[in-house]
């Protein structure tokens, strides 16, 4: 809210089915699309192509946009038993590679096959599968955003891109998100969230998703970050997953998880939800570091233990966990 009332020359754009450039005056335009038959008889600028299908196997540019400029919205929303059929790329600057390769659903925070709402600052899921991320994404001549279909059916897919034309100062780091599976997470019990190269940068969110296969609590693994020259101990080191992600004591208030969305943090599925230490539950959790940036220098690394307890009082590693997470850092 500090900046909303600066009145400094910039002007918004906006990208959607209804308007795929973005450019002045070109909304409302469409003559065919998935909404010409609900149209018929009111003619142009009524909702003629409100979202576009999606073909097993296509790839489609979302966005494709001359900078600079800062992404500031991005909404979406498709088939939600689809989530994880369908993968977001988004390129920076014209590089080859792309900085943000992940999953729809894990990059908002909803990895397994049901629908979890989220209430973040960054990242909210509204009724009934309203996808919403609030990242700031500068970019200085380029931007392009690309989906995946790696499903086998056609889906709807309904979107709007939202854009300043901005100047974008040199110091501005560009958005970069990592998906990563342990399936399972073997031995030693430690999955590798993220290994970055290059700054400096700015370390702001884990997302994991997390199933135990082992009855028990299983979240006594440490976070971990090892920071420029950090070798075989880091700079950070938490106390217990549970502990990162704002909780505490294994989520059990009174033999029960209850889930919980904040601006910053959140335990936000627990599949299914009326049970407790049961081997095959589901978990995900989210954790924005905002207020609490991580920052580097010239090299980052990030990993999570998985380990329970065995029944004489000692860490069990929880070999056969499954464990997917998505970093996100910000990177020069």
């Amino acid at each position: 809210m500090q900046e909303i009332w600066r009145l400094d020359g910039r002007r918004t754009r906006s990208i959607s089915a209804e308007n795929p450039t973005g450019q002045p005056g070109a909304g409302g335009r469409a003559i065919s699309g998935t909404g010409a038959y609900a149209a018929a008889g009111l003619g142009r600028g009524w909702k003629v192509s409100p979202s576009i299908d999606m073909e097993p196997g296509e790839t489609v540019t979302l966005a494709d946009i001359s900078g600079p400029g800062v992404i500031r919205h991005f909404w979406l929303s498709t088939d939600c038993t689809m989530l994880h059929d369908f993968t977001l790329y988004v390129y920076w600057d014209g590089a080859q590679n792309p900085a943000i390769r992940v999953p729809l659903g894990d990059f908002f925070c909803n990895g397994w096959d049901r629908l979890a709402l989220v209430n973040s600052e960054p990242v909210v899921v509204a009724p009934a599968g309203g996808l919403n991320s609030y990242w700031p994404m500068p970019f200085g001549t380029h931007a392009l955003v690309m989906l995946h279909n790696g499903g086998e059916r056609t889906a709807p897919v309904y979107y709007q891109i939202t854009y300043l034309e901005e100047d974008v100062p040199d110091s501005a780091g560009r958005l970069h998100a990592l998906w990563r599976s342990s399936d399972p997470i073997g031995n030693p019990a430690v999955h590798p969230i993220v290994e970055a190269a290059g700054g400096p940068g700015r370390y702001v969110g884990t997302y994991l998703a997390v199933e135990p296969r082992a009855p028990g609590w299983w979240g006594e693994g440490e976070m971990k970050f090892y920071l420029d020259d950090d070798t075989e101990y880091p700079t950070i080191c938490g106390t217990g997953t549970e502990d990162y992600f704002g909780g505490a004591w294994n989520f059990d208030l009174n033999g029960a998880y209850l889930p919980y969305s904040t601006p910053y943090l959140g335990l936000v599925q627990v599949h299914p939800p009326d049970r407790i230490y049961e081997p095959q539950q589901r978990f995900g959790m989210y954790r924005w570091h905002i207020p609490d940036p991580i920052c580097f220098e010239y090299s980052l690394r990030v990993t999570v233990q998985t380990l329970g307890w065995r029944a004489d009082g000692h860490y069990r590693p929880l070999e056969h966990a499954c464990v997917a997470s998505t970093a996100l850092w910000y990177q020069a």
